[in-house]
């Protein structure tokens, strides 16, 4: 299965993950911090961070919809799955797989910030530079890309190509 050109390697993704739960670690030390996985794209992101991540860690997911099928955001934002863990009063960091316009990130954001959690960051593995419409704050941030649709490492198209080691762009003759 290939995607048309590597974008960023197997290699490349294992270092910044590693620099990645460094530095949580260290702005996490001394608390438990409750990692949300936004499925289904952050699961190997979030299952290879937590690796690399030295505190008292627990975990939970939610799975937000704003794609369907296109390779563009409809801006539309449901969620699918909420969380099973209540965040009132937790240090909660939301991972998530890319962020691009911010639209679906901003309303996860606000969804949680009413739960009033004790802190509330945001861990992403790719951000698409200028792409955002609405302002976000991402304190990790693993890549910053430009505006191609890309699979791998969870990302999909479609439901393929999430099993890619790699971060690919996709070539369009597979669209």
């Amino acid at each position: 299965m290939e995607t048309g050109r590597v974008l960023i390697s197997e290699e490349e993704i294992a270092q910044r993950l590693s620099e990645m739960g460094e530095q949580i670690t260290r702005d996490y030390e001394g608390e438990v911090v409750l990692v949300v996985g936004v499925l289904r794209g952050a699961f190997m992101f979030m299952a290879d961070l937590a690796r690399h991540i030295r505190v008292a860690t627990e975990f939970d997911f939610m799975a937000v919809s704003s794609y369907g099928s296109a390779t563009k955001t409809s801006g539309v934002v449901r969620i699918l799955k909420d969380l099973d863990e209540e965040i009132a009063g937790r240090h909660v960091l939301v991972v998530e797989d890319i962020v691009d316009s911010g639209l679906t990130l901003q309303y996860l954001l606000r969804t949680l910030k009413l739960r009033r959690p004790a802190s509330l960051e945001v861990a992403t593995l790719l951000l698409k530079g200028d792409m955002q419409r609405v302002p976000v704050d991402v304190r990790y941030v693993g890549f910053t890309i430009g505006p191609e649709f890309v699979v791998g490492y969870g990302l999909d198209f479609d439901q393929l190509y999430r099993n890619l080691p790699y971060v690919g762009v996709l070539d369009q003759h597979s669209l």
